[in-house]
């Protein structure tokens, strides 16, 4: 039997609205809206020029709960001869090709050993070409899209190793990429609610009055509709949840960076009480041996008595006589 919905209240003004929404729900909204197979094959068409109609060609290799903090909003699937992986993100991540390449790795794994493909035989074994796609509507990128390479980040830089993994970044603010939004009008339809959620925070709404006001705003335009009508609860909930996951990574950013400031003052000045520590027993053992040495010398001691008995380099010795009867500054 399949568990119910549980219901949670939150505020919008000066009222309280019922807010729906499944305990175990973990996707964020752009995997939820491209959940159905003939909506990502939309947009797989979109993106490479292709004519697929039946989404049965299209088989949904997903894999959830993996380690990365993001890695469970992705769709992977297999079409054709490619295994694509498209992942959503809203905060930029220079190491988007290192965690494509994790992913690949996993996923090549588990395929080769469902088909008991033996790695150590005499025959190629053949793969499914990978393709890493990430759609960002985040802030700071003013192009259709960038690529990002794994080679940026070895030590000899880009184009070194014999390792690769290419990622391309597509832009779906509203704005970018008009081509692919008049291909993909679901991708469109969720650039446009987007836009009008931050538009709204930029206004100084509150988040809460942010979400619900756009949501309204797009029922109105026609925008989502099929969605935004029957699921409203859960769209308000996945919303709600991604921004403040971002002011969380904001917020835990200007944390690590004033804890780092701090630690690093304390450091400092931890490094600059013990250096002067050093520098003051050694001044003082300096002092001690030339006090040592004037009186073995007072006793008619050679220097290689003194520096035997001082168990001391006899250059050493040698270098305090003559400092002393050249009047030698410390």
């Amino acid at each position: 039997m399949a568990k119910r919905n549980v219901n949670k209240w939150y505020r919008h003004g000066s009222w309280w609205r019922r807010l729906w929404f499944n305990r175990k729900y973990k996707d964020v909204l752009f995997r939820h809206l491209f959940r159905e197979k003939q909506d990502l094959l939309a947009l797989y068409n979109a993106l490479n020029g292709s004519t697929y109609e039946n989404p049965e060609e299209l088989e949904v290799v997903t894999m959830e709960d993996v380690i990365f903090m993001k890695m469970k909003n992705d769709l992977s699937f297999i079409i054709g001869s490619h295994l694509n992986l498209y992942e959503h993100q809203s905060t930029w991540n220079p190491n988007m090709p290192l965690r494509g390449l994790l992913y690949f790795a996993q996923q090549f794994e588990g395929l080769v050993s469902a088909r008991g493909d033996n790695i150590y035989g005499g025959g190629r074994i053949e793969l499914p070409t990978p393709e890493y796609i990430v759609f960002y509507n985040g802030s700071g990128m003013h192009t259709d899209s960038r690529t990002l390479y794994l080679s940026d980040s070895y030590s000899a830089g880009h184009g070194s190793g014999c390792l690769e993994c290419i990622c391309k970044v597509i832009n779906i603010n509203r704005g970018y990429n008009r081509e692919l939004m008049e291909k993909c009008h679901r991708l469109w339809e969720y650039s446009e609610l987007s836009a009008e959620v931050e538009g709204n925070i930029e206004k100084g709404m509150r988040r809460e009055e942010a979400v619900h006001t756009a949501i309204d705003d797009c029922i109105e335009r026609g925008i989502l509709t099929d969605i935004l009508l029957a699921e409203r609860g859960v769209v308000m909930h996945m919303l709600l949840t991604h921004y403040d996951e971002k002011k969380h990574l904001k917020n835990t950013f200007e944390e690590g960076r004033k804890e780092g400031i701090e630690e690093g003052i304390e450091k400092g000045i931890e490094k600059g009480i013990e250096k002067g520590m050093r520098a003051g027993l050694e001044k003082g053992r300096e002092d001690k041996l030339k006090e040592l040495v004037q009186k073995k010398l007072s006793k008619g001691k050679t220097v290689s008595e003194i520096a035997e008995e001082l168990e001391e380099e006899v250059s050493v010795i040698e270098q305090i006589i003559s400092c002393r009867t050249t009047h030698c500054q410390d």
